[in-house]
């Protein structure tokens, strides 16, 4: 096959047989020679590099894993988080999950000693999503503290941007699972408002 015909068959539309890698979020496709290559079913990016077909499935690069977000965005974000889980009157104590999912930001009380997070059916917190293995990861509360697990991942378990197999979590500590962020809210390491005003008016 001379070069230019090769050439037709990798660029435009008209990409032909093989698999191809999104990259931006890793979602695989795999094309017949007539099939043309639409947007990524998954996050929609028309940027896709040729792949193995015998490459290890929905894997994503670990420098484009997530855009990042800037620290006006999670701490407004932690924030809301905060607020909403104290607006039922005495601020309740203990570890809670957050995350924004289609908009709306999701709350999940840590209170068993084993919390699952991946794509199973039987995953407590459950992301339907190709990025997300099917046992991604462990919450694991203790009496010394609360330490996120990678449970054989396929894309890994990242903590503050570092690629991790466990890390004790603390207040504020933002876990990344595939394309989803959440964080970790340990709300009786945090001041309450009075509190707050205390420490002010003590400086």
């Amino acid at each position: 096959m001379d070069a230019r015909k090769m050439e037709s068959l990798t660029s435009g539309t008209m990409a032909g047989a093989g698999s191809f890698r999104c990259q931006r979020c890793g979602y695989v496709v795999s094309l017949a020679a007539s099939d043309a290559l639409s947007d990524c079913p998954s996050c929609g990016s028309a940027s896709f590099v040729r792949a193995s077909l015998f490459s290890a499935g929905h894997r994503l690069e670990e420098e484009s894993l997530f855009a990042p977000e800037s620290d006006v965005d999670r701490a407004a974000l932690l924030a809301r988080a905060r607020e909403m889980i104290g607006a039922g009157g005495e601020r309740p104590l203990g570890e809670h999950l957050v995350y924004e999912q289609d908009g709306e930001l999701v709350e999940v009380p840590l209170t068993r000693e084993w919390t699952r997070i991946g794509r199973s059916l039987t995953a407590d917190v459950r992301f339907d999503d190709p990025t997300v293995s099917r046992r991604h990861a462990l919450i694991v509360r203790h009496a010394d503290g609360v330490r996120v697990l990678d449970d054989r991942s396929l894309n890994g378990v990242f903590v503050n941007g570092e690629r991790v197999e466990w890390r004790a979590l603390r207040d504020g500590d933002e876990i990344v699972v595939g394309r989803y962020r959440l964080n970790f809210l340990d709300m009786s390491a945090t001041p309450s408002l009075g509190e707050h005003q205390a420490l002010q008016g003590a400086d």
